[in-house]
């Protein structure tokens, strides 16, 4: 198939690679002219994806319009707070009969507390629309670790489709129809594996982490479903996998943020370290705490981690509240 993938970040990278791997015809477009010419002289993206030779198969274009040619699927692999923009570019050249979207970002717009899909829509009108998600770290797909994850789409021959497009041997791709579900259980557990790194940063051990994974779960599910997401897709892999991976891994960039503030340092200083590099689960932090407040779902460990973030309180605190909250059953609240 001819495939674009819009964004030149890690993630988009790697699976520009295996769509290449694939056999497909692969452009990818980036925003920043002078960073997409750097990388098709050097055939490295050194910034986002250091150490993956792109094969001059990989096209590599400064034009959107050029990226998009005759395309099929459209990959959106710009971060989620940033979609929006992309989109506006997009827009002039989207046609719904020809072009399958297959958004890839994480996350949850600040503001208008909007999933991918739904700014998709607000964005692009009629789209044929697909996510694909799951444990699946950049730097491990590009050097062909096995991996698994789901494409959710409300159409099942379009979920089918990219399932066809991206499986392969290392890579292996399973179909739901749950969008929602999908959508924020990737979004989602960038929140807690912000918090995961916190107990990683104060050297609290692994009960404290199991302890917080599990609720995690619990919490994630439970606002899922408050807003249209069944409750099975948060055992799978977009809920469950993807938070044991997000929560637990070295690459994890959420985890890592959370680190450092365990360790006492502030969030600006984290960030603006960071440079270019996304976590997304800083923005989507304050998303799902307004998203929660409008639904009226209780999430605790979201609001800490919200209150940790913005509102400067002292994670250290911020763990013994939630320790010594009423004691209750299990599965309630």
């Amino acid at each position: 198939m001819n495939i674009t993938v819009l964004s030149d970040g890690g993630w988009g990278t790697a699976l520009a690679l295996l769509l290449v791997r694939n056999g497909h015809n692969v452009r990818q477009w980036g925003p920043f002219p002078e960073y997409i010419r750097e990388i098709r002289k050097s055939r490295e993206n050194s910034r986002f994806l250091p150490g993956s030779v792109l094969p001059a198969e990989l096209g590599l274009c400064e034009d959107m319009k050029d990226a998009l040619g005759d395309s099929e699927i459209i990959v959106l692999a710009s971060p989620s707070q940033y979609l929006r923009g992309t989109l506006a570019k997009f827009a002039e050249y989207h046609n719904p009969d020809r072009h399958l979207l297959v958004n890839v970002a994480k996350g949850i717009e600040i503001g208008s507390l909007k999933r991918m899909s739904e700014l998709c829509g607000e964005m692009l009108g009629e789209n044929r629309y697909c996510v694909l998600s799951g444990p699946s770290h950049a730097e491990e797909v590009a050097l062909k670790c096995p991996t698994a994850v789901v494409a959710a789409s409300s159409d099942v021959k379009t979920a089918e489709t990219v399932q066809k497009a991206f499986m392969n041997e290392f890579f292996r791709v399973y179909t739901v129809t749950d969008v929602v579900g999908v959508e924020l259980g990737g979004s989602l557990k960038n929140v807690f594996a912000i918090a995961s790194g916190i107990l990683d940063g104060m050297g609290l051990g692994d009960n404290s982490k199991a302890a917080l994974m599990t609720r995690g779960m619990a919490e994630m599910a439970r606002l899922g479903i408050a807003l249209g997401g069944k409750g099975e897709t948060f055992s799978g892999l977009s809920g469950i996998g993807d938070l044991i991976v997000t929560c637990i891994s070295r690459h994890s960039r959420n985890r890592h943020v959370g680190e450092d503030l365990g360790k006492g340092r502030k969030i600006e200083d984290v960030l603006k370290e960071m440079g270019l590099v996304v976590a997304e689960g800083v923005k989507t932090a304050e998303s799902a705490y307004n998203l929660a407040l409008k639904h009226n779902v209780e999430t605790p460990i979201i609001n800490e981690v919200y209150a940790g973030l913005y509102l400067g309180k002292d994670p250290r605190q911020g763990v013994r509240d939630l320790m010594t909250r009423k004691a209750r059953k299990e599965f309630d609240a």
